[in-house]
């Protein structure tokens, strides 16, 4: 393993937060079962607990210990994975009320993005996929940009590109089949 990658992965265990590139933008993350990563997140974010979070991953096995779909859910979303849409599945109910925002479901996606891929691979569990932003500003595109917008709230910033597409990921309901977001 590169020993930067390595770096992180120790730094994620440790509760850090990073900022690292996505399909369309910088996401901030965290070790999802780390609670204390998890509001330290939503605390620089601005962000309220209610809406909960994306969990990002770079194989579907990293998903399944926190979800509760069907077959038929799963099939849906693996038709779209490894790939840009988030889909809001049904989760465990053991999957803790500060990722799920205190509803019975959890919006996941494996991610075709390499580095994003590897860094969930590599540390052996999902992250926290959210937009390198405060609330309601526009999230980062580069690394200069996540390094600006969050200074030094964040513990380390992964450089690479984003895969550049121009809109952040579609969002489906793994119940109806709808979008939630374009």
């Amino acid at each position: 393993m590169h020993l930067r990658l390595l770096a992180v992965n120790r730094l994620l265990e440790r509760g850090g937060l990073i900022a690292y590139p996505t399909e369309a933008v910088f996401g901030l993350g965290c070790d999802p079962l780390n609670g204390e990563a998890v509001q330290r997140l939503l605390h620089l974010k601005g962000r309220s607990q209610g809406k909960g979070v994306i969990l990002l991953a770079g194989r579907i096995d990293l998903l399944l210990p926190y979800l509760a779909a069907t077959a038929t859910q799963l099939d849906q979303a693996l038709a779209t994975w490894p790939g840009p849409v988030t889909w809001v599945l049904p989760c465990r109910r053991d999957v803790p009320a500060w990722l799920t925002g205190g509803r019975g479901t959890l919006a996941v996606r494996v991610t075709d993005h390499p580095l994003a891929a590897r860094l969930s691979n590599d540390f052996g569990d999902a992250l926290v996929s959210t937009s390198a932003n405060r609330s309601g500003s526009r999230p980062a595109l580069t690394a200069t940009e996540a390094r600006w917008r969050l200074g030094g709230r964040v513990d380390h910033v992964v450089h690479g590109d984003t895969g550049g597409r121009g809109r952040p990921t579609e969002i489906r309901d793994g119940t109806t089949g709808g979008i939630l977001r374009h």
